[in-house]
């Protein structure tokens, strides 16, 4: 018999941030964002930074899958803030990563307007200029915050651990 968590559901699939227990009617459809095409459905990542660089290493470091029970990541190349939002508000996004560090809109603005206007906004991870200015990125309501020059590993981790919840009980 396959392990089920409380919810019914196999354990990775209630992993998932998005899933919640408590709605009866959720679908993986709901879920992971889109129409169903079973288990293998891509997980979209908005990317933020107005540097191609930087948005190019951010895809380089997450790659094309983070975890074994995770679906593929599709990632939405953004370069511009009117762009972010209306990604955003069209949903369908799992996780956002916005350049604090991009110009003229930042990051850490952007995330704090999105934690404001955007009903159950995805988690948001911000990419700092230096450890000193994580603060804010809590300012901005970002779940998380790396730093510049990004370390591929610490980037994995960190969105890893932003699309997986854990469950009640474990750290």
């Amino acid at each position: 018999m396959a392990d089920r968590s409380r919810c019914g559901y196999p354990t990775p699939l209630c992993l998932l941030r998005r899933y919640d227990p408590s709605v009866t009617d959720q679908t993986k459809s709901d879920v992971f964002g889109g129409p169903d095409h079973g288990p293998n459905k891509s997980l979209r990542v908005l990317v933020y930074s107005d540097d191609v660089d930087v948005r190019q290493q951010v895809i380089l470091a997450l790659g094309k899958r983070l975890h074994p029970d995770l679906p593929d990541l599709e990632y939405v190349e953004v370069a511009t803030e009117p762009v972010v939002i209306q990604q955003m508000d069209a949903g369908n996004i799992a996780l956002a990563i916005l350049d604090g560090e991009a110009v003229p809109a930042g990051g850490m603005g952007i995330a704090r307007q999105l934690k404001d206007e955007i009903f159950h906004c995805p988690p948001i991870l911000v990419l700092t200029g230096r450890v000193q200015d994580n603060w804010l990125a809590t300012w901005s309501r970002a779940e998380a915050a790396v730093t510049h020059p990004i370390d591929p590993m610490v980037l994995a981790k960190t969105a890893l651990d932003l699309l997986v919840v854990q469950p009640a009980g474990q750290s």
